[in-house]
């Protein structure tokens, strides 16, 4: 199925934004060779996002945007949700209007309002009956209609990545702040029961003091390149450097070390290998010029001393693999290839040893904890949100990448519904996206160090750790 979104109406957007993109004002300079980027101050009419709730919702109703990939599963996912009335949706093309309406009648719900064309995104956002905006379209449509909804008084829940360039990641950080309306990018990842069960370890301190946290987006797209409407996804590649689909690795990676909740990503290092297969890609296309690298890296350094590692790469036949990775002084998690612990206070480190003396060429020495324990921990620990009722077992039934896209719709609406601040934050979306221009400068400034743009202003070591809301 293809993402129905028009090249043309894409293309529109960009041209009006594309005269704000030249403003200085969010640019960076070269300082001492490290890329630095302008932090305006916040206006006087804005105020910080950190901790942001809005008064109970008893019903959510929501507006969703964008019918082809993910629209439509989202709007089934959404149907299993107590609370949620699905007021209205939309699609440049009518025709994808009526499947999405059956399957609202198969789950025994109403028919939605219907907009279409090239405008239609913004009248559904200009409804009085809508709380939440749900936007599931090409990335440069995506700072656009979640600046358009949130000044016309709707929260927003935007696909990945939520902006692509620093710029937009500041309008989204500004209209949040400016309108008091929440702005949540759908970053399933950090909901994967492995991710969850792990965050919820490092938080016990089962791995002490989390130190180096890994993350990837490895993904062969071969079969999937002609899915994407307008081959947008294959443009977007073909004229971009850098790892522009950072946020799959950089959720769970932040989480575990509570970035802006008590830390802060203060610069990075990336580079790229050459376009091999992407040149071979841009030939089938019956093109030459491909500027992705194959396989992109990014190193971070925290303001505590803390590093990370991103990886992307779409072109080469690797298997399927995120990369997650969390170590701390006393363990570690590993979930690609296999799931693992390691773990120093349940004896891992007598396993090197005999007769008291180290077995240096061992390598079994730090082996992972047996699959007895390993599913003993995951039980142990399973994190507190997912314990409620039957959720685990819903979003296995589900589905949605095993059950985490379910559990992220249901979090968004769980916590509009209890007048909870959201999992994800205005500066989560900020600070995950941003990494796609970033890395660009850094790999086209011959691998420079970047300074990491501070989207909260200084408000970054307000909050003592991450904190996934229950009521």
């Amino acid at each position: 199925m293809k993402i129905h979104f028009s090249s043309i109406a894409v293309l529109a957007i960009c041209l009006i934004f594309s005269v704000a993109c030249s403003n200085d004002e969010y640019g960076y300079k070269i300082k001492k060779g490290t890329a630095v980027y302008n932090t305006p101050e916040r206006p006087a009419d804005q105020i910080s996002m950190i901790g942001f709730a809005v008064d109970p919702i008893d019903t959510v109703r929501v507006g969703f945007i964008g019918l082809g990939m993910r629209g439509p599963s989202a709007i089934d996912r959404f149907t299993y949700i107590d609370g949620v009335e699905t007021v209205a949706i939309c699609d440049l093309y009518p025709e994808k209007l009526e499947p999405v309406q059956r399957l609202l009648e198969r789950r025994g719900k109403a028919r939605a309002a219907e907009y279409s064309g090239e405008d239609g995104w913004k009248e559904l956002c200009e409804r009085e009956d809508i709380d939440l905006v749900y936007i599931v379209t090409p990335w440069l449509t995506h700072v656009p209609m979640s600046v358009y909804a949130m000044e016309h008084g709707k929260h927003v829940a935007v696909e990945v990545p939520a902006a692509v360039s620093v710029e937009e990641c500041w309008q989204l950080v500004n209209t949040a702040e400016r309108t008091r309306r929440h702005c949540m990018m759908l970053e399933n990842c950090v909901y994967d029961f492995f991710e969850l069960t792990t965050l919820n370890m490092a938080q016990q301190g089962l791995f002490g003091e989390i130190i180096h946290t890994e993350g990837a987006y490895i993904h062969n797209l071969d079969p999937f390149w002609d899915e994407y409407q307008d081959n947008w996804r294959y443009e977007y590649n073909k004229k971009h450097r850098g790892d522009i689909y950072p946020t799959h690795g950089m959720g769970p990676a932040c989480w575990a070390l509570d970035i802006h909740r008590g830390d802060r990503m203060k610069t990075l290092v990336a580079m790229d290998t050459d376009a091999f297969n992407g040149k071979k890609l841009a030939q089938k296309h019956g093109e030459e010029s491909y500027l992705n690298g194959d396989h992109t890296t990014t190193l971070i350094r925290t303001e505590k001393g803390k590093t990370i590692e991103i990886q992307h790469n779409v072109v080469t036949p690797r298997p399927y693999n995120r990369m997650y990775q969390v170590e701390g002084t006393e363990g570690f998690a590993n979930k690609y290839p296999n799931e693992g612990f390691s773990i120093r206070t349940m004896g891992r480190q007598i396993e090197g040893r005999k007769d008291g003396k180290a077995l240096f060429e061992n390598l079994d020495g730090e082996a992972y904890v047996s699959k007895e324990m390993r599913d003993a921990l995951m039980a142990e620990y399973q994190h507190p949100i997912t314990r409620e009722g039957s959720l685990v077992e819903t979003a296995r039934r589900v589905g949605g990448h095993g059950g985490m896209d379910f559990i992220m719709d249901y979090r968004l609406i769980y916590c509009l519904r209890n007048g909870l601040p959201l999992d994800q934050d205005v500066y989560d979306a900020a600070e995950w996206s941003c990494l796609g221009e970033l890395t660009r400068v850094s790999i086209e400034n011959g691998n420079i160090p970047v300074a990491m743009p501070d989207f909260t202003r200084g408000e970054w070591d307000k909050t003592d750790g991450l904190k996934l809301h229950i009521k």
